[in-house]
């Protein structure tokens, strides 16, 4: 009889991928101690609550997965890996280090956090495609899905910890100590990936350098009806649907006006539906476009639910809701679109399946901190109710034409 648990996590049994997952889980932890505490530095010391200056940083941190595109998917396709996802992970570090340094020093200025948004948005748009098609590299394709799940199961691990440690630092010593630990966090994955054992790396094959590699990757989407539902599935949630700092940053100040600890600690019980939503994605063989409607329709469910949360702890019960719905999405979308695309097209599908899915932040988030401001807090997650419920709308055109795509085994 096989072993359930060791079915769920079959994809630790890679030497690589353990070492990665341990150096990730650190990481990660300081990744979302910066991202409440640079909400919280923006809303409470930089302006006076104001979500429109949130929605522009967030905006300008995931603008270069657009404006970078057509050269991040062919960087993916092309260059060493491993070497590439070293330099953008020091790159994180040491822009980290500096918003620490100027936050700590008291000279920290909006202009600074704009700049530093953009910046370090600039070396995750090389970072993302990479990590995510290296993941077949650490594991292969028959274990890919469960990689996935995996990896966000160690995210989302960390998104239990790092918001309420950032709560607690902020209240007690400031927000810079978060900066700065998430600065140093980073070299907990560029040791681990210093220490891999190249040899049982398993390589996709790699592109041919051509002038027109971006648009080749474009022409290949155009062409599989699949891909393109999927990636406009993506770009509703993820434009309106996937602003989870303002949604949680304004409902906390403005509607149920909590301090620096309760602002945390909702995105870590959110991290508990996420987590919960990891298991499940890893328990699975594969997903399918069944799921994506699934994930859509709850996703959108549990943003209306917030939207009427007539206290703190309602609302944190609708914010597992949306973390489980979310994850289940967004891995069924990964697992997918890589396992249906050719491994010397990966980096430029997943590319565009990223730039799609965050990239259509620097449109949605000013939008929805606009409605924020200007109608409520709980007017911005209905808009992201409705653009979940469209996206599930989309997938359950694809599944009534009977055009459920079919990949590789």
């Amino acid at each position: 009889m096989i072993n359930p648990a060791a079915g769920t996590f079959r994809s630790l049994k890679s030497f690589n991928f353990r070492l990665w997952t341990a150096g990730a889980l650190v990481s990660n932890i300081g990744t979302w101690m910066q991202r409440i505490a640079q909400d919280w530095l923006v809303l409470t010391q930089l302006t006076h609550h104001d979500a429109s200056a949130l929605g522009i940083v967030i905006g300008l941190q995931f603008a270069p997965l657009l404006l970078l595109l057509p050269w991040t998917g062919s960087a993916a396709d092309r260059l060493d890996q491993r070497k590439l996802l070293m330099a953008t992970q020091a790159a994180m570090g040491v822009l980290a280090l500096v918003l620490g340094v100027l936050t700590i020093t008291g000279v920290v200025q909006l202009w600074h956090v704009y700049v530093l948004a953009f910046l370090s948005g600039s070396a995750l748009a090389l970072d993302a495609p990479v990590r995510q098609t290296f993941v077949a590299e650490m594991v292969g394709d028959e274990d890919l899905p469960n990689a996935v799940a995996l990896n966000s199961m160690s995210f989302n691990s960390a998104q239990m910890i790092g918001p309420a440690v950032a709560g607690l630092l902020i209240a007690g010593v400031g927000i810079g100590w978060a900066f700065l630990l998430n600065g140093l966090s980073f070299a907990a994955v560029l040791i681990s990936m210093y220490f891999f054992r190249r040899s049982e790396l398993r390589p996709n094959p790699r592109a041919h350098r051509t002038a027109g590699g971006f648009l080749e990757g474009l022409r290949y989407v155009w062409k599989r009806p699949d891909l393109g539902a999927i990636l406009l599935m993506l770009f509703l949630i993820g434009t309106f649907g996937f602003n989870f700092p303002i949604f949680i940053s304004t409902m906390a100040v403005n509607v149920f006006h909590t301090d620096a600890r309760g602002f945390g600690l909702l995105s870590s019980l959110m991290a508990v539906g996420t987590l919960a939503g990891s298991l499940f994605a890893a328990s699975r063989m594969k997903p399918s476009m069944s799921s994506l409607l699934a994930g859509a329709a709850v996703f959108g469910l549990g943003c209306g639910l917030a939207a009427l949360a007539p206290g703190y702890w309602w609302f944190a019960a609708a914010l597992m809701i949306i973390g489980a719905a979310a994850l289940t999405f967004v891995n069924g979308t990964n697992s997918m679109m890589q396992l249906s695309t050719e491994p010397a097209m990966r980096g430029r599908v997943m590319a565009l399946r990223v730039s799609i899915a965050l990239g259509g932040t620097p449109i949605g988030a000013p939008i929805v901190g606009w409605v924020a401001n200007h109608f409520g807090p709980r007017w911005s997650l209905a808009l992201g109710a409705g653009a979940a419920f469209t996206a599930a709308l989309v997938a359950a055109y694809v599944l009534a034409r009977r055009k459920e795509p079919r990949f590789a085994q």
